[in-house]
């Protein structure tokens, strides 16, 4: 009977807003365990009056037919399952809003009785993990001042998480590497995403990434669940959102970083199956052209695409196809250091001019299989191939000043060309998985799987080396690595108050007969309505990147060995532990401590040498490397989060750590990516229902930085603070003083706004970001240039880049 008034009311709803501009919500409704749809849930417009709802069928599909345009809030019941809101739904008249939502059925089972559960936003969508990770909606995304509308650059307004401040998204999480973070696409490992990105996977100016095409994904930055393995730092777990299976809708854009158009829409109209395309090219040329940002040398260039393909059955389960790639090129003329980091020696001189060139793809390509193999058992089934490429060259030429009789310079003149450095690194990766998920009963949930990877490696390297004269090989080798995985996980549920997740992975490297059994470990306990304690612990272990296994080493007699081919994992003992009170449903205190012990580090084996793997980035080193280094991260977090509501957000959270590494003289530094300190301070504003009819919205969002800078490796000096460095023998660091410290701290303000007009058919939006906006250019390394007072050049922080987009929805 409740079901035919709510329908009654909805209709009378409908009719009765004929006049006003109005979308549809519709989507989907599962078991948050079992991946069952759920039939008879009630789904309905929280406030809405006449009441605007409707009913889930036996696929757990609902439709919610003009819905107001604007902010709405979902409500969802069912008898049995934990009430549960969806809040800060946007709707708008260019797009029907499509849902994929789950609900946790309740542990105290009462016959027609709601039990009501805290609407806890931010959480992980994956509720086997249940610590140190945060959702990210595609309304953070867009909102968010200074993520470009990059899901990637996202990551770094969070707390424990940072950038190198440089203008690349690479993400540094605890003071770890960002080569050690996992990207993952529709729970399959991917390439680095990013764009210009270099052998370690780090850097990168902008993300393949398109947040048209993303849902709601998570993030984790410590003490991850067992299904995670093959990782140090953290895990960027990137969902698609499926396309809309009822109607064609389209999104065209334009700015100055690129023009873009997505499309989406129904195979055919009897079929729930629909597919999700997009495809952008790069205009950021046009920041050069017209004198907006002076870009050194050239302006680099790309393109990418993705897509997913949603497949369902009828009887054979649920399929879907995927892909994800991309072209850069960029090439510097000319090319100083300062510019930004690249291969080789780090120097400037007069005599010598440098070109850079750098080319690269990256592609990713995957089928998954879902199938219900009972009422509360499923599989996942993953295949997947990816790939990436790097070509780089460096051209060196002597100068020669072309002087008057006088002596004045006129002009320079180039000869002897030579190849300064030379790269060609091909990457291509095989990969299947198996997972079975059973939901046991109400408290009890197991989860395993399986994870085959084979890597196929083709590397050619050589620099010059100055001292010689004569070229020198760095890698050439073609190799293939398999690893095999496996995870176990169990959940239980007691009661509504603790859960607790036990799990174990095993990861084995097949090349070298390496393998390791990591326990993880995690516990929540709701402490009262509105606090929530919780801790975990986790092994883990990585391979370091191909090229430190077989680098060329050159010996002292001259010949070359490959001394790594043997090196063994990285390894880390992450231990959390948090504490989290809402003040409100929509305001969070949260604090996090975390202590990670990391072993088994690849370290030059010299007990004078303070090398470590960990450090490197574009500065690498090809040297003899044993597992004999350690370190450690420890630091605690604290946010203070109001989430969207009324039309207004802040987001105030800060970090203090310490990130150290032991080489083998036994000396303790700071790692390279240790700033020590992070603060970071959003809020934004939305107006809404401006203009006669009512139809516009103009958002405005602000974002504040400080760090504590990253530490260095400064250039031999003598007592007197001179440089006493020589580019030409090869002697230009103080590696004795590695990473003591730091130059300038860092600071940065980021402005957005959104103007965005909704009409009867299509809505309109023009964004504009402006990056450190003061044009603060912090000093975060030097180098050596003889052209420059003291023989000393900086590498500083990237300086004002505005990005403005406009954007259609049809």
């Amino acid at each position: 009977m409740k079901y035919l008034y709510l329908t009654f009311f909805s209709l009378l709803g409908m009719a009765g807003s004929a006049q006003t501009l109005t979308q549809n919500i519709r989507g989907t409704l599962s078991d948050a365990d079992s991946k069952q749809p759920l039939v008879g849930a009630t789904v309905f417009v929280a406030g809405s009056v006449p009441v605007k709802g409707t009913v889930t069928d036996q696929s757990g599909r609902f439709l919610l037919e003009q819905i107001p345009l604007g902010r709405t809030r979902l409500e969802l019941r069912l008898v049995g399952y934990e009430q549960r809101q969806v809040s800060n739904i946007v709707v708008d008249a260019g797009r029907e809003v499509v849902l994929d939502l789950v609900m946790q059925e309740a542990t105290t089972q009462l016959n027609e009785v709601v039990v009501t559960a805290t609407e806890n936003k931010g959480e992980a969508q994956n509720d086997m993990a249940l610590l140190s990770g945060r959702s990210i909606s595609i309304d953070e995304t867009k909102r968010y001042a200074g993520g470009f509308n990059d899901p990637a650059m996202i990551l770094s307004n969070f707390a424990g998480v940072t950038n190198n401040s440089t203008g690349s998204n690479e993400v540094i999480v605890r003071g770890n590497s960002p080569k050690y973070v996992q990207w993952r696409l529709e729970g399959v490992e991917i390439t680095n995403p990013n764009h210009f990105a270099d052998q370690n996977s780090v850097g990168g100016g902008v993300s393949a990434l398109n947040n048209n095409l993303l849902a709601t994904s998570d993030f984790y930055t410590g003490a991850f669940s067992a299904e995670y393995g093959d990782v140090l730092s953290g895990v960027y777990d990137v969902k698609l959102r499926s396309g809309n299976n009822q109607q064609f809708q389209s999104i065209l854009g334009l700015g100055i970083l690129g023009a873009d158009v997505t499309l989406e829409g129904p195979f055919r109209k009897d079929y729930q199956g629909s597919f999700l395309a997009s495809y952008r090219y790069s205009t950021i040329g046009l920041l050069s052209d017209i004198g907006l940002v002076d870009i050194e040398g050239g302006a680099p260039t790309f393109q990418d695409g993705a897509f997913k393909l949603s497949l369902p059955t009828k009887k054979a389960g649920s399929f879907s196809l995927f892909g994800l790639g991309g072209l850069s090129k960029v090439y510097l003329a000319d090319f100083n250091p300062g510019t930004a980091p690249i291969p080789g020696n780090q120097s400037a001189r007069e005599t010598i001019r440098k070109d850079y060139d750098k080319r690269s793809f990256l592609i990713n390509a995957g089928l998954s299989h879902r199938l219900q193999i009972s009422k509360n058992g499923s599989l996942l089934t993953l295949l997947s191939f990816s790939g990436n490429g790097i070509n780089e060259d460096i051209d060196q030429f002597d100068v020669i000043k072309i002087r008057d009789d006088a002596g004045q310079w006129l002009r320079d003149s180039l000869a002897n060309k030579r190849p300064n450095y030379k790269s060609r690194l091909n990457n291509t990766n095989y990969r299947a998985s198996i997972t079975y998920n059973n939901k046991l009963n109400v408290r009890n949930r197991i989860e395993a799987g399986a994870k085959f990877a084979y890597n196929n490696f083709s590397y050619a390297q050589s620099f010059l080396d100055d001292s010689t004269g004569a070229p020198q090989v760095l890698s050439d080798f073609k190799e293939g690595i398999a690893t095999l995985r496996n995870f176990v996980s169990w959940k239980y549920r007691a009661g509504n108050t603790v859960t607790i997740v036990v799990g174990l992975h095993n990861m084995s490297v097949l090349y070298n007969k390496e393998s390791t059994l990591e326990p993880r470990l995690a516990m929540r306990w709701n402490a009262g309505s509105r606090g929530i304690v919780n801790a975990g612990y986790g092994l883990h272990s990585t391979m370091d990147r191909v090229h430190n296994y077989f680098a060329k080493v050159k010996q002292p007699n001259g010949s070359y060995t490959e001394p790594n081919r043997n090196l063994g994992l990285l390894k880390a003992h992450h231990f959390v532990a948090g504490y989290e009170y809402r003040l409100t449903e929509n305001l969070r205190i949260k604090a996090e401590g975390y202590y990670q012990h990391l072993y088994n580090l690849p370290v030059e084996n010299s007990d004078t040498s303070s090398y470590a793997t960990i450090n490197e980035g574009q500065d690498f080193r090809y040297v003899e490397l044993v597992n004999k280094g350690k370190g450690r991260n420890y630091g605690i977090e604290l946010t203070i989060e109001r989430f969207f509501d009324k039309n207004y957000y802040f987001l105030i959270n800060s970090s203090l750590y310490q990130s150290k590494y032991t080489p083998l003289d036994g000396k303790e530094r700071n790692k390279a990516y240790a700033d020590n300190y992070l603060v970071n301070v959003l809020a934004g504003k939305e107006f809404s229902n401006l203009g006669r009819k009512h139809n516009k919205t103009i958002s405005l969002n602000a974002k504040v930085f400080f760090g504590g800078g990253k530490k260095y490796i400064p250039l031999l000096r003598n007592s007197a603070g001179q440089v006493t460095s020589e580019p030409e023998s090869g002697t230009i660091w103080d590696y004795d003083k590695a990473y003591e410290n730091k130059i300038d701290d860092i600071y940065q303000v980021t402005f957005s706004a959104s103007y965005k007009v909704n009409k009867r058919k299509t809505t309109r939006e023009l964004f504009l970001n402006i990056d450190n906006i003061t044009n603060r250019r912090s000093r975060i390394s030097e180098y050596y240039d003889d052209s420059k007072s003291g023989s000393v050049g900086y590498f500083t922080q990237f300086g004002i880049f505005p990005n403005l987009m406009y954007r259609i929805y049809l």
